[in-house]
């Protein structure tokens, strides 16, 4: 390869007396899980996408394939992520708002209606309704005779950080615990190119974590997700090379880089201190989303500039997958404008900006160098104290606090004045704003509502209760209950019943 004035590239630049970090592809991974990154292959370009109806976000999916994306990746409303159908009266106004309604297999058809699920890569941003939600994705592929053993995709499963950071919980932490490792054991059973978890540091980050505090209440999490999964009598080997991981990238461009090339470093050395894990267990492989918060509603356009940033961040520092967010969604879900320039600064950044020529471009700078060994240090500090309270499910409050004191401290910086926002506290003059139309969710809601109700009519109540028992019997016992899962909803059992039953077995969480 070479610059756009011929002049060649290496795949990869060392110090003369090859003292420094280990080549890209060798352990501890800081400077890449390749030896030659994204000159062997480029990053997967997902958009997150979920809107009202599984008929509205099919429609974006195709737009978004159209337009060269290479993966999708799913957003669920509320009532969805919280387990309640949208007939549920605690569900009303809710209903496709913030993503996808799912209620059934119906919906689950439609949602992926034309897309070939044996040729696409789909993420799905779920947690508390993970193995539900896969149970559905795994049925569709069974009726279309697509073989389990070439779906590719994700499903987000990381309860632990609902409960520190999001809050879409539902049953207590050490059920949630059985489901996430239910899901994992099924996984790597059945669905091999699967990632049973999406280990996510991004609902951390967006709620105010510091970069050091993403990386050690990630890390702790996911060590405590590994730990449950051997103790479950899986054997490492068999599904470590499966997690993945989720980041945030934010606007300091040169420390989130640093970020990225000791989050590899840290984890590798994390798995292989504490399970003796083999160098393709420990790579670290993520996705990353540029930041929703850093979005302002004043002068929206702006954003085009700062996600720009986030991209560039991601890419230098070696993500496997990335999203970027659309200008206009500190106002509403984006618009396919918006959608499209945002896939747009992905490709730029791939075919235009020379940056994946050569791996790990920035590594032997002093200061990204200096910057990657601190974060490192600052996120062991965090990881030592989890581990004296007991690890990561006994340190939930105290992750919470740490959170909530590093965005107390932000948005006094930001008040102040000392940390700049462009168009909110500096720069900010008067502009025309941005017209963004938003959807009609009573009829969306309405419709949706409807749907649901002509199949809980048609379908045979007596296998929905039969199924539904068993649901409740498996879920008293120990037996992986994604079976059975399956089975009840290519029954036609709902995502809210299934739930349910689940809570009349667990009961729910109260803090």
């Amino acid at each position: 390869m070479r610059t756009n004035s011929g002049i060649e590239v290496q795949s990869v630049y060392t110090p003369e007396n090859e003292d420094g970090e280990p080549a890209p592809g060798a352990f501890p991974f800081t400077r890449g899980i390749y030896p030659d990154m994204y000159r062997g292959r480029l990053w997967t370009m997902r958009q997150y996408a979920g809107f009202g109806t599984a008929e509205q976000t099919n429609e974006r999916f195709r737009y978004l394939l159209q337009n060269g994306q290479t993966g999708l990746s799913v957003a669920f409303d509320l009532p969805t992520q919280m387990g309640y159908d949208s007939d549920a009266e605690i569900a009303s106004g809710e209903v496709g708002r913030v993503g996808v309604a799912i209620d059934s297999l119906e919906d689950m058809r439609c949602l992926f209606e034309g897309i070939p699920l044996q040729q696409v890569s789909t993420s799905m941003t779920i947690n508390s309704t993970a193995a539900i939600l896969l149970a559905l994705y795994v049925a569709v592929a069974d009726e279309r005779g697509v073989r389990r053993d070439r779906l590719a995709g994700t499903v987000q499963n990381d309860v632990l950080k609902e409960y520190i950071a999001r809050g879409t919980y539902i049953y207590p932490v050490e059920n949630s615990l059985r489901l996430v490792t239910d899901v994992i054991a099924f996984s790597s059973e059945e669905l091999p190119k699967w990632n049973p978890i999406s280990i996510s540091g991004y609902h951390i980050r967006e709620a105010g974590a510091t970069a050091p505090q993403e990386l050690a209440f990630t890390f702790a999490n996911g060590l405590e997700y590994v730990a449950r999964a051997v103790d479950a009598g899986l054997d490492i080997e068999t599904f470590a090379p499966r997690l993945s991981f989720f980041f945030a990238a934010h606007n300091d461009l040169l420390e989130e880089v640093a970020k990225f090339r000791a989050a590899r470093r840290l984890w590798a050395t994390l798995l292989r201190e504490h399970h003796e894990a083999s160098e393709e267990s420990c790579r670290l492989r993520f996705h990353t989303q540029t930041g929703g918060s850093t979005l302002s509603a004043q002068q929206p356009l702006n954003n085009v500039v700062r996600v720009t940033i986030q991209a560039l961040a991601a890419a230098l520092g070696g993500s496997q997958s990335l999203h970027t967010n659309g200008y206009d969604e500190a106002l509403a879900l984006p618009t396919e404008k918006a959608a499209k320039l945002a896939l747009r600064t992905q490709q730029i950044i791939a075919s235009e900006s020379g940056i994946t020529r050569t791996a790990d471009p920035l590594g032997g700078s002093y200061y990204i160098e200096a910057l990657t060994d601190e974060i490192e240090r600052l996120s062991l500090d965090y990881l030592q104290k989890i581990d004296e309270l007991g690890g990561a499910p006994r340190a939930l409050e105290y992750m919470a606090e740490e959170i909530h004191n590093a965005a107390y401290e932000v948005q006094l910086e930001v008040e102040a004045g000392s940390r700049e926002v462009v168009g909110v506290n500096v720069h900010a003059e008067e502009e025309d704003p941005l017209h963004v139309r938003k959807p009609d969710y009573h009829t969306l809601e309405q419709k949706q509502i409807a749907r649901l109700g002509s199949l809980k009519k048609e379908r045979q109540d007596l296998e929905v209760r039969a199924q539904l028992e068993e649901v409740r019997s498996v879920a008293r016992g120990e037996e992986n209950l994604m079976p059975q899962l399956i089975s009840a909803v290519k029954a036609d059992v709902t995502l809210g019943e299934l739930s349910n039953a689940l809570r009349s077995e667990w009961g729910t969480y109260d803090g």
